[in-house]
C-alpha cells in the first residue's frame, strides 16, 4: 500500500491540475475581447452604415460598457446580439450553440406588415387541384387566360426548363403572375434561371461593390451586371410578366424584383420588398461563435441602393374586405392588368 500511495497522489494532483486548466478562459475568448473583435470587424468590412445611416463609434460606446469579463456566456450573446440589431439587417448575425441573433426590424417588417394572406391564396388561387413542379406550385386563373405560379422560396429549385415547361401548358394565356410574397430568398442561381426565358435585351440590372478596405467607404471598382442572353433552346416569354412582392420578399426577392424592372414585359406589383442587396460573408469570434454581415452593396442603374426595398412599380396593398370574402386584390389587380393589355 505505501508504493502505491504516490502513485495515486500523484494521479490526483494531475486530475485536478488538468480540470483547473479545462475551466480556464482562453484570454483571447474573454467577453471584452469577443466584443471588441466583433465590433472592429464590423466596422471594417460593413459595406451598408451609410444607407443604414448608424454612427458605429457611438454603438460601441454604449455597449462596451455594458460587457465585463465576468459575464456568462448568455449575457455576452445578449450584448453583442443588441448591439448588431441597431444595423436593422436581415442579413446580419452571430451564432452560438444555444442561440441565433436576428434583426428584430425585419422580423416584424416580415410578419407585421405582410400582405399576402395565405390561406385565401391557397384555397382560392391555387385550389385543391393545383399542379407542382420544381419550387413551383401553379394553376390558372380567370378560364384559364392567366398562369398564377406561386413560389416561396428561392432556396428551391427554379429551373429553366421547368419554367419552361409550365408555360408552354398555357399557349393561349394572356401572361403569368408570379407570386413571390413571404419568399426570404436563396440562391442567386434561380434568379439567372428565370431570366433565361425573357426576351435576351442585355440591359444593366444593376452595380455591384466589394468592401475593400476599413474605411467605410472603402469599395472596390463598380462592376455593372446585365441581363443574361435567353437560353437558344427556350423561345423567349414575352407575354406579360407580373411579380407580386412584399415586406417579406427579402435578399434574392429583392435582387428578382430590381432585376425585373429592367425588362419590357415584366412589371412588379404589390408592396415595397424587405432589401437585403447586400450579400453577407462571415466568420469566427474568438470564443468559436460565428458571425456573418453583409460585405458588398448593390446600387440599381437609377443610382439608388435599395437595400431598405425595392419599390414596386404599382403599388397594391392587401384589403381586409378582400381577405373576408376569400379574395386576394392583389392576384385580382394583376390579372386584371394582364387581361386589360390583352
Amino acid at each position: 500500500m505505501r508504493r502505491t500511495t504516490p502513485l495515486i497522489i500523484l494521479a490526483t494532483a494531475l486530475f485536478f491540475i488538468s480540470c483547473e486548466k479545462a475551466f480556464l478562459r482562453n484570454p483571447d475568448a474573454e467577453p471584452t475581447k469577443v466584443f471588441e473583435y466583433l465590433w472592429q470587424r464590423v466596422d471594417r468590412q460593413y459595406a451598408l452604415f451609410d444607407v443604414k445611416g448608424v454612427d458605429w463609434d457611438s454603438i460601441h460606446d454604449v455597449y462596451a460598457m455594458q460587457v465585463n469579463d465576468g459575464m456568462d456566456d448568455d449575457s455576452l450573446f445578449r450584448v453583442l446580439a443588441a448591439m448588431l440589431n441597431t444595423l436593422n439587417d436581415g442579413h446580419v448575425n452571430i451564432v452560438s450553440p444555444f442561440d441565433v441573433s436576428r434583426s428584430e426590424e425585419i422580423f416584424l417588417q416580415t410578419y407585421g406588415r405582410r400582405n399576402i394572406e395565405p390561406n385565401v391564396v391557397t384555397l382560392n388561387y391555387l385550389g385543391a387541384h393545383y399542379h407542382s413542379a420544381g419550387g413551383f406550385a401553379y394553376n390558372t386563373l380567370r378560364g384559364d387566360s392567366v398562369v398564377y405560379i406561386r413560389y416561396g422560396s428561392f432556396s428551391n429549385s427554379a429551373s429553366t426548363a421547368t419554367l419552361n415547361m409550365i408555360l408552354k401548358r398555357y399557349p393561349l394565356a394572356a401572361g403569368v403572375i408570379f407570386d413571390i410574397r413571404q419568399n426570404g430568398g436563396g440562391s442567386l442561381e434561380n434568379i439567372w434561371n428565370i431570366l433565361a426565358l425573357m426576351p435576351a435585351m442585355h440591359a444593366h440590372l444593376y452595380t455591384t461593390q466589394i468592401k475593400s478596405g476599413p474605411a467605410h467607404d472603402d469599395f472596390s471598382e463598380a462592376e455593372k451586371v446585365y441581363s443574361p442572353f435567353t437560353n437558344d433552346d427556350y423561345e423567349p416569354y414575352r407575354k406579360p410578366f407580373v411579380v407580386l412582392t412584399d415586406r417579406g420578399s427579402y435578399s434574392a426577392s429583392s435582387f428578382f424584383a430590381l432585376c425585373a424592372k429592367a425588362y419590357d414585359n415584366m412589371i412588379v406589383m404589390g408592396d415595397t420588398t424587405g432589401g437585403g442587396l447586400g450579400l453577407p460573408n462571415g466568420g469566427e469570434l474568438p470564443n468559436g461563435w460565428t458571425y456573418r454581415f453583409p460585405v458588398t452593396r448593390t446600387i440599381a442603374p437609377d443610382g439608388k441602393n435599395y437595400e431598405n426595398g425595392v419599390p414596386p412599380d404599382t403599388v397594391v396593398m392587401l384589403e381586409a374586405a378582400a381577405t373576408t370574402a376569400g379574395k386576394d386584390n392583389v392576384i385580382e389587380a394583376a390579372a386584371d392588368l394582364i387581361l386589360k393589355n390583352h
